[in-house]
């Protein structure tokens, strides 16, 4: 799914909102993330998964074409961590994203 789908369909479920309105809103929640991670923030989202940026110290390295060593920088990336339920549901069980519970549990 590109960014686009996801607008149509998050605009599609909810006609009450136009689909320019769902693209601001979606670009402010992508923008939040983003700034939290540069602050050196983490950004929860319950049922999903945890953004956190982790640090690779500066080393030294090589080329690999001419074996020649090189500094490397020190590195921020980011990272994710998906949640026990998105995990769960990419191993097929049956989850629920709306409550958190999956099938087995509903009935038992």
């Amino acid at each position: 799914m590109v960014r686009s789908e996801l607008v149509q369909r998050i605009a599609d479920d909810n006609p009450h909102l136009l689909r320019r309105d769902v693209e601001r809103i979606l670009n402010v929640v992508l923008a939040e993330i983003i700034e939290t991670l540069a602050r050196g923030g983490r950004v929860e989202l319950r049922g999903f998964g945890a953004f956190s940026v982790s640090r690779r110290d500066p080393r030294s390295g090589r080329n690999p074409k001419t074996g020649a060593p090189v500094q490397v920088d020190e590195a921020h990336l980011p990272k994710f961590r998906a949640s026990k339920k998105l995990v769960a549901r990419l191993n097929g069980a049956a989850a629920d994203i709306s409550d958190g519970q999956t099938a087995e549990s509903q009935h038992g």
